[in-house]
């Protein structure tokens, strides 16, 4: 912990004085209402935010990796010191730049694109979370470069933001991101690509379905008539 936020907090603590006991936060709440098609809704919600979503095989990727490239007219691309070789095994004419956390702004902002693993993805809300773990790299190599290529396996697409902070450690940096970085004015006129990538493409790894497999059926909620102990509103 940094000096200045325990000095932040020991003057905190002056202030209310004695010790109080922590307060028991109830946790009744959903926290799992998986829908019947996990990754379609994923796939919906994600590109609600006019990002781009490939679902592939894992076979497929590296191809589908080489194939948003030429998409997006993508010359350079940085990666991760950890992203396997296998994901660029389909780049050609593309160069690819290692980040060793020795990359400057600058030096990022010349490359046209990043490609990245994910830690979570969100499908509730279309949102992809990095925290800077296996295949993410440092926040800035995420933020620079104007093209986002993600990738994101099914194992990792829970269905709402509790399942997604339950499996997040929050002492890391956590990167929430819901498509391309957008803002508007006054105006309302949208503007993308001003504070992080203007594109996002999802590549989502995922074995095919089965023939004549059935979708898991939703979980039901809680009865929105009962509280959380159970008593009627």
């Amino acid at each position: 912990m940094s000096a200045a936020r325990e000095e932040i907090l020991a003057r905190i603590r002056g202030v209310l004085g004695e010790q109080r006991a922590p307060v028991e936060i109830p946790r009744g709440y959903t926290r799992s209402r998986e829908p019947a098609d996990l990754l379609g809704h994923f796939t919906e919600r994600v590109e609600d935010y006019r990002a781009v979503v490939d679902r592939v095989t894992p076979d497929r990727l590296p191809a589908a990796v080489a194939e948003a490239c030429t998409r997006y007219g993508v010359r350079s691309v940085v990666v991760p010191a950890d992203v396997p070789d296998d994901w660029l095994s389909a780049l050609r004419g593309v160069t690819v730049v290692q980040d060793r956390d020795s990359l400057a702004p600058t030096d990022l902002d010349q490359v046209d694109a990043v490609l990245t693993g994910a830690a979570v993805g969100v499908a509730e809300t279309g949102t992809i979370v990095l925290d800077s773990g296996p295949r993410q790299g440092r926040r800035a190599v995420t933020l620079v470069p104007d093209v986002h290529l993600c990738v994101v396996e099914a194992g990792q697409v829970v269905d709402d933001v509790p399942a997604a902070v339950s499996r997040l450690d929050p002492r890391r940096p956590l990167t929430w991101i819901s498509g391309p970085s957008a803002t508007s004015d006054i105006e309302l006129d949208r503007v993308e690509g001003v504070h992080g990538p203007r594109t996002l493409h999802v590549l989502l790894v995922a074995e095919p379905d089965p023939p004549g497999a059935a979708p898991d059926p939703l979980v039901p909620g809680p009865d929105p008539d009962r509280l959380v102990d159970g008593t009627d509103r």
